[in-house]
């Protein structure tokens, strides 16, 4: 992931807001690109492009995402709230800088939850039982049509597209 292509095509507006968190937080920006780049990179290796798309994959790594942001800062705040907190508000900030249609964005924010709440009900094991956990839940993941069939699958993993 070319970070640096990304932020070219943000705003002003959206550079200083982007600016203000990093400031605030500035001990949680690396551990937040480790575990960005990290997560691009076992998605790659699972599931090579189709993980750019709106399919099971896409499901997988925003659930992925998400728990290793929670588990890079949580080594710097020791607070799984604080973690978590910090992995919501960088993910739906992506969702806000990034905008898809409702349908798939309302997707991704479900899935990022679904990592942050794995993340909160266990004790953060090694790298490879995460990766397990999430192929088992992208296996049972629920296919949807529309943001109001979200809120039928509170514990699941949602995806949009067959692949």
């Amino acid at each position: 992931m070319n970070v640096w292509s990304l932020v070219r095509r943000f705003s002003f507006k959206q550079i200083l807001r982007l600016s203000g968190i990093m400031l605030m937080n500035p001990l949680l920006l690396y551990p937040t690109l480790k575990a960005t780049r990290r997560s691009m990179a076992i998605c790659d290796l699972h599931y090579g492009d189709a993980h750019h798309k709106n399919g099971k994959a896409n499901a997988f790594r925003h659930a992925l995402w998400n728990i290793l942001i929670c588990d890079t800062t949580f080594r710097v705040t020791k607070s799984k709230k604080k973690s978590i907190d910090w992995a919501k508000r960088i993910t739906d900030l992506h969702e806000k800088l990034a905008p898809n249609k409702p349908v798939a964005t309302a997707m991704d924010l479900h899935n990022n939850e679904i990592g942050r709440k794995y993340f909160l009900t266990t004790n953060i094991i090694s790298e490879n039982e995460v990766i397990s956990f999430l192929k088992e839940e992208t296996r049972k993941a629920k296919k949807i049509s529309d943001v109001k069939t979200i809120l039928n699958h509170k514990n699941d993993l949602v995806y949009l597209l067959e692949e």
